[in-house]
């Protein structure tokens, strides 16, 4: 590896236009081929539920904890090297290594086997969004970060409508196994791509001269010089409040409809989560867009537009996931969707501003961290399990029942082989109540990571450093 290129503050974006936005697009595609990879398991969830004959905290151990564990412990060795070498080589030998993994799920031949590469997945992804935030912050000024850190974080969003797009139909017409080596092949392709192509920024070369410069800032250091702010810590805890809800939704959405709307795969993926993801992704660009324009008047716009946007989500998720009417849950859902993702390019905003140039990946690393330790690791477990606790609590209820709920482990035809008709029609009655009250006891936790937004504009402009207004 290098060395990195010397810092040199001009206050300038880097390269042309032109250029700029070439490398904007490709690493967007990047976040976007991580959010397929990392989604692809939840579009595919009950297919897979069924056949390894898996409770729901099960999967949301597979789906989210089991991912998100080495993806945090990687993700902070991975920033300080970002910090030093070349960034651009990180992410592409990181592409390669989370696409191969993807690939490799669908051959998995057990439970065991399919949790071991999710977790070389989750070691992949580590190296990609760090580095890439500091390269973002080299080629564009500070006034245009927001709107270009929005672009990139619509990977997250056009991640999820692809996986659903292409995953959906794929796994209906041949298996869940074709969607993940379909789906994962071609990042490999993508990672040598980036390699030739994108180029490897000056250290700081777009802030604002004058801006304070710090040759090297070890972990201990950054550490030290976020410890104060306010804002950095706030920024996390909405961050991490509202991953633990999105990553637990995004999960279990498909089963939802599969259980509670008898909908098939395919079904879910491209009339329900695609819409979604879309409207999502419009969310998340228009909340960039808004913040640029206003901010010289507004201030603390980055804050405040995602504080209330989550707050005023909640009321659309609970008639989403509570209404008969798949169209009304669809219309429900769109408006909840843009609302609550207004949060996505203002969390790395925030957290660039705050940070000092040497001190910026690793200070996103440090947000991921806790927010995917969390956020990712313990939002699908904790629908997973709140969703068999009223599932059996269901079961326990139902007149005559003595079901126990790990005997209705499996698909519906093989749960009438084996319980009966009648059995069997009350245990998908129970799985699906119990999977729709927890997605509802969980979507209300985005009321807070709105607050903790709303709080955290009162110490933005005092944390701020120079060059980041």
């Amino acid at each position: 590896m290098e060395a990195p290129s010397h810092m040199i503050n001009t206050g300038q974006a880097y390269g042309t236009r032109g250029y700029r936005n070439f490398v904007l697009i490709s690493l967007t595609l990047v976040y976007t081929l991580n959010f397929i990879d990392r989604v692809l398991i939840g579009v595919v969830a009950q297919p897979i539920i069924e056949e390894f004959r898996l409770q729901d905290w099960q999967f949301g151990l597979l789906s989210g904890f089991g991912f998100a564990l080495m993806y945090t412990l990687m993700g902070i060795p991975i920033a300080r090297w970002a910090e030093r070498y070349n960034r651009v080589r990180i992410i592409a030998g990181s592409v390669i290594l989370w696409s191969l993994m993807t690939a490799l799920c669908g051959v998995a031949g057990s439970f065991l086997a399919l949790l071991a590469f999710r977790i070389g997945v989750g070691i992949g992804e580590a190296g990609c969004t760090p580095p890439a935030n500091s390269l973002i912050a080299d080629y564009y000024p500070a006034q245009n970060r927001a709107r270009a850190l929005a672009t990139y974080a619509m990977g997250v969003t056009l991640g999820g409508v692809l996986a659903n797009a292409f995953g959906g139909p794929i796994a209906q017409l041949f298996s869940w196994r074709e969607a993940f080596l379909i789906l994962g092949i071609p990042g490999i392709l993508v990672g040598l791509f980036i390699l030739f192509a994108v180029k490897e920024p000056p250290r700081g070369y777009s802030d604002q001269p004058g801006t304070t410069q710090v040759e090297s800032l070890g972990l201990r250091e950054t550490l030290a010089e976020l410890a104060a702010k306010t804002t950095f810590w706030m920024n996390i805890a909405g961050a991490t409040a509202v991953a633990f809800v999105g990553y637990g939704v995004i999960n279990f959405s498909a089963p939802f409809f599969q259980r509670t709307h008898d909908m098939n795969v395919a079904e879910v993926a491209t009339q329900i989560s695609v819409p979604l993801g879309l409207a999502a992704s419009l969310g998340a660009f228009a909340a960039g867009y808004i913040t640029d324009r206003i901010s010289h008047r507004h201030p603390k716009a980055v804050a405040l537009i995602p504080g209330w946007g989550l707050v005023l989500s909640v009321p659309f998720y609970w008639m989403g996931f509570s209404t008969e009417s798949i169209a009304l849950a669809l219309a429900s859902l769109l408006i909840a969707n843009m609302l609550h993702y207004s949060y996505l390019g203002a969390q790395y905003t925030i957290c660039q501003g705050v940070a000092s140039t040497r001190s910026r990946a690793t200070a996103v690393a440090i947000m991921l961290f806790l927010a995917n330790l969390v956020g990712y690791g313990m939002g699908p477990l904790f629908i997973g399990f709140v969703s068999d606790a009223l599932m059996a609590g269901h079961l326990q209820e139902a007149a005559g029942s003595v079901i126990q709920a790990t005997a209705c482990d499996g698909s519906a035809s093989d749960l009438a082989a084996r319980l009966g008709a009648d059995e069997a029609a009350l245990c998908l009655e129970a799985r699906a109540a119990g999977l729709q009250q927890s997605i509802l006891i969980t979507v209300t936790l985005y009321a807070l990571g709105g607050l903790l937004y709303l709080l955290c504009s009162r110490s933005l402009q005092r944390d701020l450093v120079a060059g980041a207004h």
